[in-house]
């Protein structure tokens, strides 16, 4: 990487609310390179200070639901009101070729043009839970450029994909009436999770039927959160014709009147724990395995002694 970006530059980025410095420091964090990882460090550590101060929202929902079109016009919304608004997209990965086609900036063409917008596309390479490695300090970037609202977009594999609850304070989850899904399909463990489900496309054809799913998503949401002090809303809305948006503007509002920002702190817990994964995992790929493993293979050592011995090694 070129023109390897210094604290000087990052905090008159900063200061200048320009985007572009935005998107060098977040292809840093994103880094695999050591000498990266090491300015990385010092470029988050410069940052905090200035993070905590936006709503970090989650959005999920499968393949074809409409979360990108749901953010391109819901994020116009948000800067019709005087907003600026992050977008940071997850790509999902071949594990065949290991490319990401990264197209979220086309399918958001007027949000990530428009100059209080920030829209990043990024690969989750091969995290799961439809989230990138370097996503928590992608947002925490984000928010140290003064943006309002961040939103991760979720790969849209389905149930894998409530770590990204572990990452921001608001989980929605999008779904589409007329699909066959709305009752077999149900996600406990997502649905658990959700503060706000929208049945996206209710308009036209699909109007009736989606509110027979918006019945049935709340009488599941009511059973499966019926100790949570948020009462989740199952809301109808189009995307595409930017119905149903002020309903869920207020239901934004309301949630983060009563959030306790200590909350966080279990963001925090899981950061810490993901990066402790990452390390271990890094030291592991030094070890070469091939020896241990034909031994296991003949039989010669048992597999649960030859994980206590990786793990001694690993720790050196």
């Amino acid at each position: 990487m070129r023109n390897l970006l210094t604290i000087e530059e990052l905090n008159l980025g900063i200061k200048n609310f320009d985007r572009s410095v935005l998107a060098r420091a977040i292809s840093i964090v994103e880094s695999k390179n050591q000498d990266h990882k090491k300015l990385a460090q010092s470029l988050i550590a410069t940052i905090m200070p200035l993070t905590g101060k936006s709503k970090r929202i989650g959005i999920s929902g499968t393949p074809g639901v409409g979360k990108s079109t749901f953010l391109e016009n819901f994020g116009m919304y948000l800067i019709a009101k005087g907003f600026k608004i992050a977008v940071l997209a997850i790509d999902p990965t071949s594990q065949r070729t290991g490319g990401s086609i990264l197209g979220d900036k086309t399918r958001m063409s007027e949000l990530s043009s428009h100059t209080n917008a920030f829209v990043r596309p990024s690969p989750n390479g091969p995290t799961l839970g439809g989230i990138a490695a370097k996503t928590r300090e992608a947002m925490l970037l984000c928010e140290a450029f003064g943006y309002e609202y961040i939103f991760v977009e979720t790969v849209g594999v389905g149930q894998s994909e409530i770590s990204v609850s572990h990452l921001v304070d608001f989980f929605v989850l999008l779904m589409q009436p007329g699909s066959g899904d709305e009752l077999q399909g149900i996600k406990r463990g997502i649905l658990e999770v959700s503060n706000l489900v929208l049945v996206n496309k209710s308009d036209g054809d699909f109007e009736k039927v989606s509110k027979i799913a918006q019945h049935d998503y709340q009488s599941s949401i009511n059973v499966l959160q019926s100790n949570s002090t948020w009462e989740t809303k199952v809301l109808r809305c189009s995307s595409l014709n930017r119905i149903g948006f002020d309903e869920i503007f207020e239901n934004f509002n309301k949630y983060f009147s009563i959030y306790d920002y200590k909350e966080r702190d279990e963001q925090l817990v899981f950061w810490l724990k993901e990066l402790l994964k990452e390390k271990f995992e890094d030291r592991l790929k030094k070890i070469d395995l091939s020896k241990q493993l034909e031994e296991v293979i003949s039989g010669k050592k048992n597999i649960l002694k030859l994980v206590d011995e990786i793990f001694t090694e690993a720790q050196k």
